[in-house]
């Protein structure tokens, strides 16, 4: 007896060594530079925490970088606007907002990053790369308010566009409104013009879709002629007063640690309102129907009616306008990582390219200097493992 259990230790033994070793996790940096590009500047972006990537967007180009800091590839080849970027871990894609506002198109890129394993890959020639149409953006980004019949452009020097809307920046993936659980949704901002001269253009909108059924709209992209295959209407739409700010919501990300949704933004200019550089919405309130100050309703009397969501109840405050927020640049890269640690991006310009550095920062809730440098010590504390 005493034999065999031996027998069966040491088989168990071999077995053990013979099994390779579980791969350690990819350790974030504290630090990292993606590079110098001839292209527009830094405009968001994501991390894959389970793989070990950094991707940055450069409004035409797409950078691939590993946490060491090695260049994994680039894709390129478009001549629309992309902008923020989120990494979903449910289908280990890449989405980020595409504008082509001469045509009214705007799309979520759906960037199968997997798969981007060298530079110069062109997202034309390449099945990496699939679009989907959001109608709902168009419809308000052409909306004829003035009533002449003609769409005025590109421009914020017309009455037209629908709450000032300018097109898409920010997306995120986070939970439907209210709620801290269930599935994860792609959440998608508006850009807004800083038109001062207006008051139906001081709300963010935001905008909710599943994407679980995404794969049958998905499209290659065809700057030729683009397509409109996409969800026909979102799954909520939701408004946050703010103030005014310049195009919107360039960076939004949802905090599974602090179960709450950052906006970063471009500093508007309207007096009346504090011109914060950073806004936050908690996850678990829920959005009521209410009025949209500033937006004139049916026939122009009173307000128009929509979904509505407070300002989170921390940071500054400014008693006029009730608006909280923080002076925290969060434009051009905004992204949580779990355990109150987010990466910030700088934007840069080198010998007329583009740069972007990232730094891992940490939440200290401070109105004044809501985030402070993170330390080795931080990336090793409980918490920090974000979602897979």
């Amino acid at each position: 007896m005493m034999k065999t259990r031996l027998s069966l230790l040491l088989a168990a033994g071999l077995l053990a060594l013979s099994l390779p070793a579980a791969a350690a996790r990819p350790v974030p940096p504290l630090a990292q530079n993606g590079g110098t590009w001839a292209s527009g500047h830094v405009q968001g972006v994501a991390i894959d925490r389970k793989g070990g990537y950094v991707y940055y967007s450069f409004t035409n180009l797409l950078a691939k970088y590993d946490f060491e800091g090695k260049l994994v590839g680039t894709l390129v080849g478009w001549t629309g606007h992309l902008g923020d970027l989120d990494f979903n871990p449910e289908d280990g894609r890449l989405y980020g907002s595409l504008e082509y506002k001469k045509d009214q198109a705007f799309y979520i890129a759906v960037i199968d990053v997997s798969r981007l394993d060298r530079v110069d890959v062109e997202a034309a020639k390449s099945d990496l790369f699939r679009t989907v149409y959001l109608p709902e953006v168009t419809k308000d980004y052409a909306a004829d308010l003035n009533g002449d019949g003609r769409f005025d452009g590109d421009t914020a020097r017309t009455s037209d566009h629908r709450y000032g809307c300018s097109g898409i920046d920010g997306v995120s993936f986070g939970p439907a409104f209210g709620r801290t659980d269930g599935p994860r949704l792609l959440t998608v901002a508006y850009g807004i013009y800083g038109d001062e001269g207006r008051t139906d253009n001081d709300h963010q909108v935001l905008l909710q879709y599943d994407v679980a059924d995404w794969a049958k709209l998905a499209r290659p992209l065809s700057e030729a002629a683009p397509h409109h295959e996409g969800p026909a209407a979102p799954r909520d739409k939701v408004f946050v007063r703010t103030g005014n700010t310049r195009f919107g919501v360039q960076t939004l990300a949802y905090d599974e640690t602090l179960k709450r949704w950052f906006m970063g933004v471009y500093q508007g200019a309207k007096p009346a309102f504090p011109n914060y550089l950073l806004f936050a919405v908690d996850a678990e309130t829920a959005p009521v129907t209410g009025d949209l100050v500033g937006v004139p309703g049916p026939g122009g009397k009173g307000w128009e009616q929509g979904r509505v969501l407070p300002l989170a109840a921390e940071g500054l405050k400014d008693e006029a306008s009730g608006v909280r927020g923080w002076n925290q640049k969060a434009d051009v890269g905004f992204q949580p990582i779990g355990g109150g640690l987010v990466y910030v991006a700088a934007n840069a310009k080198v010998d007329g390219r583009q740069t972007a550095d990232l730094t891992l920062m940490r939440w200290t809730g401070d109105a004044e200097r809501p985030l402070a440098p993170a330390t080795a010590a931080d990336l090793n504390s409980p918490g920090t493992s974000g979602r897979d």
